[in-house]
């Protein structure tokens, strides 16, 4: 389904959750010198620019990036995040949000590569015009779980694949499950980082039986829910799992999303969690 746009969710409580650690794992890479591969499934547009209608329509980004906008307590472990969407703020007024692509363009090192791919034809090319003048950065319009087939495993022995799907459509759990164990085999020693949204009781039960079924080891669970888990007609959070985090993440991760948590919550609805689904 190519319908869904990202611009009518950019900037929210997901998109803060997602980015905040993001950032967290690319810091965790740039610690070795070594050159690393990033390779992002679902890219999108780069940069989203809020006060374009659709972002408009629900303004969603007011209760996530708009909650932190004007905080001076954040913790140390959120200050790249929030440095990087300063920047694209130089104003002070918050007005474009970047996406995980231009996140990982803007903390990447010499040497390091990076591979964008976008299925939807009109965010593609917007996307590709963002990092035309890029080096060591190419963007394909290809569906992000082929993509995972397609640039797995790369030269480099070292990076981060993320994988965001818009979940828009049916069976999209078992599909991650599928597309994750397919590209572990490929490349198990990769880091990857797998959104999700949290969704009902069974289906998250099943999500995670799934998950122990694939002999993957060492996978992360972190979750931030900001939404009493009952409205069976709202998302109440989301979660990411991580496959070989760095040294240490779990810890860092923890007060981080606590925080998230206290900053971003309805009427202190929701928790987080942060546990091993499957340990090393």
């Amino acid at each position: 389904m190519l319908s869904y746009r990202h611009l009518f969710h950019a900037g929210n409580c997901a998109d803060v959750f997602k980015h905040a650690l993001l950032t967290r794992l690319l810091a965790g890479l740039g610690r070795n010198p070594n050159p690393y591969f990033y390779l992002d499934t679902h890219a999108g547009i780069g940069r989203y620019d809020l006060t374009r209608p659709w972002a408009q329509k629900a303004c969603e980004f007011e209760n996530g990036i708009g909650r932190l906008w004007g905080r001076t307590d954040t913790p140390e472990a959120l200050k790249a995040y929030m440095d990087l969407v300063r920047a694209e703020n130089p104003d002070g007024k918050l007005r474009y949000y970047p996406g995980s692509p231009l996140i990982a363009l803007r903390l990447r090192r010499l040497g390091d590569r990076m591979v964008f791919s976008e299925l939807n034809k009109t965010d593609h090319a917007e996307l590709e015009a963002l990092v035309a003048r890029e080096r060591r950065v190419a963007v394909h319009l290809m569906d992000g779980y082929q993509a995972l087939k397609a640039f797995l495993p790369p030269a480099e022995r070292r990076g981060l694949v993320l994988i965001d799907s818009s979940f828009d459509r049916a069976r999209e759990f078992p599909r991650l499950v599928r597309a994750l164990t397919e590209a572990h085999e490929r490349w198990a020693t990769g880091m990857y980082a797998a959104w999700y949204p949290l969704m009902d009781a069974d289906t998250m039960a099943a999500f995670e039986r799934n998950l122990r079924r694939t002999g993957i080891r060492k996978i992360l669970r972190l979750e931030l829910a900001t939404a009493p888990r009952d409205q069976t007609r709202v998302i109440p959070g989301s979660g990411m799992l991580v496959v070989n985090p760095p040294w240490h993440f779990d810890t860092e991760a923890r007060p981080l999303l606590q925080w998230l948590w206290g900053a971003l919550a309805v009427d202190g609805a929701g928790g987080t969690r942060v546990d091993w689904l499957v340990p090393e």
